[in-house]
């Protein structure tokens, strides 16, 4: 199996809704998410030829999605007051809304998913929430 492997930073904040603890109140990280993905075997094309894929591309994509992400508030849909949320808007704070509750566990499928609609054959997602604690995500693959 052939891997490529690339990594992108971020700094944002969020909060856990509905946790008990101090990850329950506005904190920030800065935010590493590694990005694998893989292939038995490689490109056979001109320009990929002898590729997984153009590593290029393949941080461009990664760094796409983590630059959504940066400098911003992430939380969870519905986890603040609807004159919250517009009073932050009304400052032009950046918020970002995931349909999930903003955890590593959540932003390792998350970057997972969002490579593979962009072509990627994953492998695994890493999300370092600090330069010691990470949380990754894979899926079975039929290959």
């Amino acid at each position: 199996m052939y891997k490529l492997r690339t990594k992108a930073s971020f700094d944002s904040a969020h909060f856990l809704a509905g946790y008990r603890g101090k990850c329950s109140n506005i904190h920030g990280h800065r935010w590493t998410a590694e990005v694998t993905a893989g292939s038995e075997t490689l490109a056979a094309d001109c320009q990929t030829r002898g590729m997984v894929a153009n590593f290029s591309d393949f941080k461009e994509s990664l760094k796409e999605i983590t630059n959504e992400l940066d400098h911003c508030l992430i939380i969870e849909k519905g986890s603040l007051k609807e004159q919250t949320l517009k009073a932050l808007e009304e400052e032009n704070f950046k918020i970002v809304q995931m349909n999930f509750r903003p955890t590593a566990e959540n932003f390792a499928k998350y970057f997972y998913t969002e490579m593979a609609k962009k072509g990627y054959s994953m492998i695994e997602a890493c999300v370092y929430e600090t330069p010691n604690n990470v949380a990754s995500y894979t899926e079975e693959r039929g290959i």
